[in-house]
């Protein structure tokens, strides 16, 4: 009797979730597009440290980008990635056609890392890069709050940190965050 009851119970236990650092999200094989409309997959990256952030055009925020692409062109000789996914889901402050997108980044902050195809990081569409990054199998769970949230990935695609929209990425945790995962092998 007591063998047949550790059966049973490890067979209902084997229809349990695993915790979330055993089912880390697959964001490499997640399929996106490029500001200019091509396929890509963030395999592309694979091996590099990546800063992926939710990114608007008329926000408060928006001057973000001058920090973000200043990270970037310090780190990304050591494999740092920003990429920037444009989104309209917060008070509709980022209207724009990606090429509006793509010449106010440009031309306004200079922005020169990886700019991708306008999505939704919440509610109904949600795309799927911003359901792994945010699903209860996230190490860092819970919906996007506003523009410019940001989530450090690892060289070996696992999320690291998550950042509020109001940490900036000159700060001190970002950056010490960013170094840390560029340390890593």
């Amino acid at each position: 009797m007591r063998i047949s009851l550790l059966v049973a119970a490890l067979a209902l236990l084997s229809f349990l979730p695993l915790r979330a650092e055993e089912k880390a999200p697959d964001l490499y094989s997640i399929p996106l597009r490029d500001i200019d409309g091509r396929e890509v997959k963030l395999d592309r990256y694979r091996g590099d440290v990546l800063l992926i952030v939710n990114v608007a055009s008329q926000c408060g925020l928006t001057p973000q980008y001058e920090g973000l692409q200043k990270l970037f062109g310090t780190y990304r000789e050591r494999g740092l990635k920003v990429l920037g996914f444009p989104c309209n889901d917060f008070g509709a402050q980022e209207p724009g056609t990606n090429e509006e997108i793509r010449t106010f980044c440009t031309t306004r902050y200079g922005v020169t890392f990886p700019m991708f195809d306008k999505l939704h990081v919440k509610g109904e569409g949600q795309h799927p890069l911003y359901a792994a990054l945010t699903g209860p199998s996230s190490p860092h769970p819970g919906a996007i709050r506003w523009n410019f949230g940001k989530f450090l990935v690892g060289r070996d695609g696992r999320i690291l940190h998550r950042f509020a929209p109001r940490d900036k990425p000159e700060s001190e945790k970002v950056i010490e965050a960013v170094e840390a995962a560029l340390g890593q092998e």
